[in-house]
């Protein structure tokens, strides 16, 4: 059994059916050229045009696409369930950027593990640098939830020497300020117009290697600009910057081992 065919992913328990983006665009080849894989929480709120419109309110061109599908996990996509390997194919990247669900341990972690690993050799030939997303458990879950999920995207990106984006981590240093943040969306899992922000804002600071604390007191939501308090915006802003600061792009250490996978796992990350 092909490696691309080895899990049955919790997209059959979403409540909507897996649906995929078109084909992206022809991007102009001016800017830097971003790239994301992922399902509901990539594009709830639009993230990569708030990442866009982030870069935009500082004079600065991000250029980005993306092929997602609610539900799917990384290994999804490989298995044709989006457009992502084509779209990685058709073009040169920077940076292309690998979400799926929290993952906290176990087996969801070895896939998320293994499914960058086989990313990796098809971004790479675009030229690009695999950067994995680091999400958020859920709101029910523990606060020590947050440490598992972290644990799995830097095991993920030590493994293909790629970017760790630790947006997970910046909400929680948003919440440290303030812990009546909403960021969380009316589900409880996915982010709300805040949350979304604050991870873009994480992603911008490391992609580009700006501060984000440098940057107007400006607030995007699915790439338009919405209305927060300017502390809120310099708090947030400042979480993303604490988060970066505080986990480097390449973790350090070794992989643990991998569960064996042998195809019989019905795995719900």
């Amino acid at each position: 059994m092909s490696l691309l065919r080895l899990c049955a992913i919790w997209c059959l328990t979403a409540s909507s059916a897996c649906l995929t983006q078109p084909d992206p665009e022809p991007l102009p080849t001016d800017g830097l050229q971003v790239l994301f894989v992922g399902n509901s929480l990539t594009y709830e709120n639009d993230l990569p045009a708030t990442l866009q419109a982030i870069a935009a309110s500082a004079g600065e061109t991000v250029r980005v696409a993306s092929a997602t599908g609610s539900g799917l996990a990384l290994i999804d996509h490989l298995n044709g369930a989006s457009n992502a390997v084509a779209a990685i194919q058709s073009r040169h990247w920077d940076f292309v950027i690998l979400q799926q669900g929290p993952t906290p341990s176990g087996l969801c972690r070895d896939t998320l593990v293994l499914s960058a690993k086989l990313f990796d050799p098809l971004i790479r030939a675009a030229g690009a640098t695999p950067a994995l997303f680091m999400t958020w458990p859920t709101a029910q879950g523990s606060q020590a939830f947050f440490d598992d999920v972290r644990t799995s995207f830097q095991d993920a990106a030590r493994e293909v020497d790629g970017v760790f984006l630790p947006a997970g981590e910046a909400w929680r240093s948003a919440w440290a300020a303030n812990s009546a943040l909403p960021l969380y969306g009316f589900d409880g899992f996915h982010p709300s117009s805040m949350g979304s922000f604050l991870a873009a804002l994480t992603i911008y600071e490391r992609i580009t290697g700006k501060d984000a604390r440098d940057l107007p007191p400006k607030a995007f939501g699915a790439g338009a600009e919405f209305s927060l308090p300017e502390a809120t915006i310099r708090l947030l802003q400042a979480a993303a910057h604490d988060a970066n600061s505080r986990f480097p792009a390449r973790p350090n250490g070794t992989v643990p081992a991998r569960a064996v996978i042998d195809g019989k796992a019905n795995i719900i990350c």
